[in-house]
């Protein structure tokens, strides 16, 4: 039992790390949404796109050029992936944690 144990945490250790090599590989990023408006909307006509977020507790709203959409929508995802990362390293950090804790508590 103890052995399989040892051999979890040693995976959650290296799936961890992967996740670190992943975040240093990220770029530009940006959090919000993408959203394509118009000036007039019946005739859909003078698009132009918003990007809305929320940074430090307050909602905000940017205005972007057609031309600009492109790396502003790639650097949304790469702010969702470095999200989801994250998250996955918290989950796996706490597991990691209880896991020691329980060996700990078994080796008394």
């Amino acid at each position: 039992m103890l052995y399989m144990k040892d051999k979890k945490l040693s995976h959650i250790e290296k799936t961890i790390e992967k996740i670190k090599q992943e975040l240093q590989s990220i770029q530009q990023m940006r959090p919000g949404s993408l959203t394509r408006q118009y000036r007039n909307p019946k005739e859909k006509t003078g698009a132009y796109y918003q990007l809305s977020y929320t940074h430090k507790m307050k909602s905000r709203t940017d205005y972007v050029r057609p031309e600009f959409a492109a790396q502003i929508k790639e650097q949304i995802c790469e702010y969702k992936r470095f999200r989801e990362l994250v998250d996955q390293w918290i989950e796996l950090s706490i597991q990691h944690s209880k896991m020691q804790i329980d060996k700990a508590k078994k080796d008394k």
